[in-house]
């Protein structure tokens, strides 16, 4: 999976897509921000600080506060690849994304979501 471009895309060029997902199936902008959270340290005054600032999604996880330990229970297929198999840090980070607001969209519960 060679895909580097999207490292250097602004996270915040990606972010209104996220809540559009989410909001085509009757979900909110909250269920999706409290994904990042969860996922990855960030607060709403610090996911905000890195929206304003246009940050590119490297720097975005780069200066996560910490990635959530139970980042491992997010197994199976996005975007035609294994997300346990993504061999790269980064990409793999991106993909827990994708997939934690893949699953949001298709209805799951918040709970399952989170892996609780």
């Amino acid at each position: 999976m060679q895909n580097t471009k999207i490292f250097k895309m602004s996270f915040a060029s990606v972010y209104p897509y996220y809540i559009a997902k989410a909001e085509k199936k009757w979900r909110t902008k909250e269920d999706v921000d409290t994904i990042i959270y969860r996922l990855t340290g960030y607060n709403q005054q610090t996911l905000q600080n890195q929206i304003d600032t246009n940050v590119d999604f490297q720097t975005f996880f780069d200066q996560a506060p910490e990635l959530n330990s139970n980042v491992s229970q997010i197994t199976g297929m996005i975007c035609g690849y294994r997300i346990e198999d993504i061999s790269d840090p980064l990409m793999q980070k991106i993909r827990y994304l994708d997939k934690l607001v893949d699953e949001l969209a298709k209805g799951r519960s918040m709970e399952k979501i989170l892996r609780k």
